[in-house]
């Protein structure tokens, strides 16, 4: 009997505390909490806070409050009326665990939240608060030295959450750039989150629309208690949508140096359509930026980003690498390597025969008086050169490739070290394969003085030149061995001050070919046909040497000792380029030597036909210099001619006498 009564007392207790729970929300009028929640808000924020929909408030079972159509105001200068505004919140908390230290949410719902970033025309945003006025210091204390400090002041604090319906549902967020009136808008947000307790995994699942494209979201850490007590947890993100697909698989690692690793793979069907997507139209002439594929080792930590052993597919082109971006410095640091099999290049160059954007054309009559549109040659630009680039970064960079393509020029295995220190850029071709050729190569590059300086060298051995022109320039003209060494040094604000500013020197060499089109030695024998036979002629001059020097002053390239050497006939040539000009005012001496020895024999004297090469670069023109010729001693000329005749004059034989064309005569077109 006794302990039956008192199961009936402690009944009676609890449907008493029961009903008092129950009545305490009937007791506080729901104006007086709206008041309270108004007043806290304008205290901590200097914000208005204004609740238009009606307060419910309930204890048991659960401590609750739903409120409707809530808005926190912006202060004045903004073009939005509101931060912030929630169509309804509802906020349920089990009692009995939160009196022992513990936070169960039943549910977390926000229904519409409508939430605007906006900056101001001075930047300012609607997100930083004004804040409370500053409290009044508290009076010092003196103490004894036998006093004791005195202790912190103790927090119950929260030992775990528990989580039960939390969602977001049908959120839109809006980013206003108060200067340039740009406008972002991600609407249609939903969220769920799933949280047993800290210690068990946090799983958010959720989608938005951003760009008229859905985005899904799925996000799973395996333990907050981890992250909140600066150690690490398995960390699972990935963001999936039409135009890209991010995984990101690994580890974070949360307190005060927080970082994440993992493996990282970034699909993409269409460079294109994401940039596009993205509000940045790609508008670069060619048909790729097709897919792009990225997987490898992602490291990051508040000051460093490590991304390793890289496979990226862009296209058809396929590459490995490493880089690392460290940001701890005054500017970044980046430091990596990048091998690519084969990097065609012609998916993202303009089409054959497609007019330059902006280019301007003239109508020339050509056949019977058809009208073709020639593009009018570019000149050097005037626009000022933005070096900024080259100072905001450090760069230690290898490229190395299995060959590139570009148009119909085939470049072999390359190697190039990019190096990038204090505005200045090293780049440094260690390697060159091109047409049995072999180059190395330097360029460098001064951001750090007014304008940009040019250092520049080249050397390259070995070049097929025909095969090279013909896929460069559609040109078969030369054929040959070829060697260049080629050193150049500018500096300008333009691309017109630093050719107009170049000096260096250099030399080239051709071995065992011929120029094609022309016939020196039938100009000497001929001059009335010589010119005749065009681009398509069969005439040809066969060399064993062709070659010389040069040096560049202020941007006038000067050649005075090139040399030909060829059977009966020796070249010899000077001259000038003008770079800024783009111009050619150059000389040709071809001689009709008095010897059959070929290329070998000596030199004696001969008819001597000058060639004058003028005009722009683009459209030269060669003309035999009748003047000078003329002008020359007619009884050494004939001398020279019966010399190669055979029997006459003495001059030898090679057994089949080349009579034909050697009639003095014929010099002159008789």
């Amino acid at each position: 009997m006794r302990m039956k009564k008192i199961l009936m007392a402690l009944g009676v207790v609890i449907v008493v505390i029961i009903g008092a729970l129950a009545m305490i929300p009937a007791m506080i009028p729901a104006e007086r909490i709206q008041g309270e929640i108004v007043a806290g808000v304008k205290s901590a924020t200097g914000r208005d806070l204004s609740i238009q929909g009606k307060i419910s408030v309930s204890v048991f079972p659960s401590l609750s409050v739903q409120v409707g159509n809530v808005a926190l105001a912006n202060p004045a200068g903004y073009s939005s009326k509101d931060l912030i505004r929630l169509g309804a919140v509802d906020v349920r908390l089990k009692l009995l665990p939160l009196l022992g230290g513990k936070v169960e949410v039943d549910s977390f719902v926000l229904v519409d939240p409508i939430i605007t970033l906006e900056t101001d025309r001075q930047g300012k945003g609607n997100w930083v608060f004004e804040g409370p006025a500053a409290a009044a210091p508290a009076p010092s204390v003196t103490t004894k030295p036998t006093d004791k400090p005195a202790s912190a002041p103790s927090s119950a604090g929260v030992s775990d959450i528990r989580l039960g319906d939390v969602r977001i549902t049908n959120g839109k967020l809006t980013q206003i750039d108060g200067k340039t009136g740009a406008r972002q808008e991600v609407s249609e947000i939903n969220l769920r989150v799933a949280l047993k307790s800290l210690s068990e995994p946090l799983s958010a699942k959720g989608s938005l629309v951003w760009n008229a494209k859905k985005v899904e979201l799925d996000l799973d850490v395996g333990s907050l208690k981890a992250l909140m007590d600066g150690q690490s947890s398995t960390l699972g993100l990935v963001v999936a949508s039409e135009p890209v697909k991010l995984g990101l698989k690994g580890n974070a690692k949360g307190g005060a140096s927080p970082g994440l690793d993992g493996a990282l793979d970034l699909n993409v069907p269409s460079i294109r359509n994401l940039a596009a997507w993205a509000g940045s139209p790609i508008t670069m002439a060619g048909n790729g930026l097709g897919p792009l594929s990225i997987t490898g080792k992602l490291a990051a930590g508040p000051t460093q980003i490590a991304f390793t052993q890289a496979a990226i597919a862009i296209d058809a082109i396929k590459a490995k690498g490493d880089v690392t971006v460290n940001t701890g410095a005054a500017k970044p640091a980046i430091k990596g390597r990048l091998d690519v099999d084969m990097l065609d290049l012609n998916p993202y160059l303009p089409p054959e025969g497609a007019q330059p954007k902006g280019g301007e054309g003239k109508a020339t009559p050509a056949g019977g008086g058809a009208a073709q549109t020639q593009a009018k040659p570019a000149g050097w630009s005037d626009d000022p050169i933005d070096a900024s680039g080259l100072k905001s970064a450090d760069v230690d960079f290898a490229l190395t490739c299995g060959g590139i393509l570009v148009k119909k020029i085939k470049v072999g295995k390359s190697a190039l070290n990019l190096a990038l220190h204090n505005a200045k850029l090293a780049a440094d071709l260690t390697e060159l394969a091109l047409y049995q050729g072999t180059g190395r190569g330097r360029v460098a590059l001064d951001g750090a003085q007014p304008g940009v300086g040019l250092d520049a060298s080249f050397q390259l051995k070995g070049l097929q030149v025909e095969p090279f022109l013909t896929d460069a320039a559609d040109s078969d003209r030369l054929s040959g061995t070829g060697n260049f060494d080629v050193t150049v040094a500018g500096q300008g604000k333009t691309q017109r001050q630093i050719v107009s500013s170049l000096n260096g020197k250099g030399s080239l060499a051709f071995l065992n070919g011929a120029i094609k089109g022309i016939n020196l030695a039938a100009m000497a024998r001929n001059v009335t046909s010589a010119f005749t036979g065009g681009a398509q002629s069969t005439e040809k001059t066969d060399f064993a040497e062709l070659g010389g020097t040069f040096t560049i002053v202020k941007g006038i390239l000067t050649n005075n000792d090139l040399a030909m050497k060829s059977p009966l006939l020796r070249v010899e040539g000077k001259g000038t380029v003008d770079l800024p000009q783009r111009s050619v005012n150059y000389r040709i001496d071809p001689k009709l030597v008095a010897s059959l020895e070929g290329q070998g024999g000596g030199s004696a004297a001969g008819i001597v036909v000058p060639i004058l090469v003028t005009g722009p670069w683009d459209n030269l023109s060669y003309r035999p210099d009748l003047e000078a010729l003329l002008k020359q001693n007619v009884q050494n000329v004939g001398k020279a001619v019966e010399s190669l005749i055979p029997g006459i004059g003495g001059g030898k034989s090679s057994g089949s006498a080349p009579a034909d064309g050697l009639n003095p005569m014929k010099l002159f077109g008789r």
